[in-house]
């Protein structure tokens, strides 16, 4: 006699027979567009010819999206605060939106700790409303929605896996753990196309924070300038190339019928601290770089890495670039954005 498999088995199932998602001619909303991994995802939405929409809260002329590169001319930019429900209602109603990639955030960890509440109600609310959305408006094929390792919070172990609980001590790595079981939620009781990305530290051309390492680098480069370290220089951190970011998410799209309800580490195979990321840079771009160790960062979790087999084994995914590969590149784009200013 023979049993039925379990209802996990069977779902998995009947998701890997269904056929990709194609994104060519989809009306999709792009919440945060205009950041720096914004501006990359966008970019490559527009060559695989999508009809675009970025609501952000800020437009910088210097950002990637907006700097000489006349992707802005290619899609609709909408300054709007999706933290206000109705108003994204009616971009969602008005531009017939039928896939959603949720990158808008507070995404840094200092600003967190000097101002909880914003970040609290940023990020979660922000969260709340693009997830009511998708499940009161059933032309929404899928919903993207960006995460971060911090959401694991301070683990004593050497690689982060998809099944370890999901933790927060401090406020940015609260706000993100809430983002992912919210997105669990809205998948386990209405079913919605959820899925959800947890990404090491993203760098590569664009990133305007330059309090964060890869940025400061090329600032204190290009403007002779002393490099200044907030942690103890020891930190270690996954480093992912902001196009194999991008690669990411468009695999999660054009497979959500698969993946829903899936959550997904991106990791990448250099797990360095500070100082020796510098080291790679100074040796790819013959530089010397001179910098000063503050150590006055606060709750920053001292060691992060995560593995992504999972995204690999299930879509074949797994980073194309590293630090040797993108430096040269990195740093060129940086040098044109000072001498057009």
């Amino acid at each position: 006699m023979s049993f039925p498999p379990p209802t996990g088995v069977e779902d998995r199932l009947r998701r890997e027979s269904r056929p990709m998602y194609n994104l060519k001619n989809k009306n999709i909303l792009v919440t945060g567009g205009a950041g720096f991994v914004g501006g990359h995802l966008v970019e490559e939405l527009i060559n695989q010819k999508t009809n675009v929409v970025v609501a952000d809260i800020f437009f910088n002329k210097k950002s990637y999206l907006l700097c000489d590169r006349s992707i802005d001319k290619k899609c609709v930019l909408i300054k709007q605060d999706i933290c206000n429900y109705k108003k994204l209602l009616i971009i969602i109603k008005k531009y017939k939106i039928e896939f959603i990639f949720h990158l808008a955030a507070q995404a840094l960890v200092e600003e967190a700790y000097k101002n909880p509440k914003h970040t609290l109600d940023n990020n979660i609310l922000s969260t709340i409303n693009v997830l009511e959305a998708v499940r009161l408006n059933p032309q929404i094929k899928g919903l993207v929605v960006a995460s971060s390792d911090k959401a694991y919070g301070k683990l004593k172990v050497a690689k982060y896996t998809e099944d370890y609980p999901l933790a927060g001590d401090h406020p940015y790595d609260t706000s993100k753990s809430v983002t992912d079981l919210l997105s669990t939620t809205y998948y386990k009781t209405y079913k919605i196309p959820v899925v959800v990305t947890r990404f090491g530290n993203i760098y590569g051309e664009g990133d305007l924070n330059f309090s964060r390492i890869i940025p400061g680098i090329m600032k204190s480069i290009i403007k002779n300038e002393q490099l200044k370290i907030r942690s103890n220089g020891k930190y270690i951190r996954d480093y992912l190339y902001v196009k194999d970011v991008v690669s990411g998410y468009l695999l999660l799209a054009k497979n959500i019928n698969k993946v829903k309800g899936e959550a997904f580490n991106f990791g990448s195979d250099e797990t360095l601290n500070v100082l020796d990321l510098i080291k790679i840079v100074e040796k790819n771009l013959s530089k010397k770089i001179k910098y000063r160790i503050l150590n006055t960062a606060k709750n920053e979790i001292p060691y992060q890495s995560l593995d992504y087999s999972k995204i690999k084994k299930t879509l074949g995914w797994k980073p194309k670039e590293n630090l040797k590969s993108s430096a040269e590149k990195i740093f060129s784009w940086y040098k044109i954005m000072k001498d057009n200013n």
